[in-house]
């Protein structure tokens, strides 16, 4: 049975890190007690970055809260392509509030003038929040793919924004 010469509890035999500390357990050949040769490559691995692509796609993951968190941490505050696709979430966000609360008030008028447009008003509420959805992720395939789509009206304000 060996031991982890960090914390000291068991590790199985042929296990790479301790189950308790988490730390690179030593081959046989090490003595207890010595520092694990892998330990600055399991530190440096906390503190590794997304790459633009991936932090592009992932602002749009939950439109303005990850588009504002990617204009503000630090690594990708300075990257262009994160921010205009933290940006470009941002105004996508907004446009589909904007047009979902514009959306219901004219249907609420619509619909106490004559009470049947409710059968209207639901395949083209799904229709239209279809295609909202499919522009979402098409945006994010493009910047996961390392492209700059700019989504129209959309886009070049964006653009515009980041510089």
């Amino acid at each position: 049975m060996a031991f982890c010469g960090s914390c000291g509890a068991s590790v199985a035999e042929g296990a790479g890190f301790c189950g308790s500390c988490g730390k690179p357990v030593g081959t046989a050949d090490q003595a207890p007690g010595a520092p694990a040769a892998a330990a600055p490559s399991a530190a440096g691995t906390a503190t590794t970055a997304l790459s633009s692509n991936v932090a592009g796609a992932l602002a749009y993951a939950l439109g303005v809260i990850t588009g504002i968190l990617f204009l503000v941490l630090e690594p990708y505050k300075n990257d262009r392509f994160v921010r205009f696709h933290a940006m470009q979430s941002i105004f996508f966000s907004v446009a589909c509030i904007i047009f979902s609360i514009a959306w219901s008030i004219v249907w609420g008028i619509l619909f106490t003038i004559s009470g049947f447009l409710v059968f209207l008003d639901i395949p083209l509420r799904l229709l239209i929040g279809l295609g909202f959805f499919l522009l979402w992720i098409f945006v994010m395939y493009q910047a996961y793919n390392r492209r700059e789509y700019q989504i129209p009206f959309i886009g070049p304000l964006a653009a515009k924004q980041v510089g």
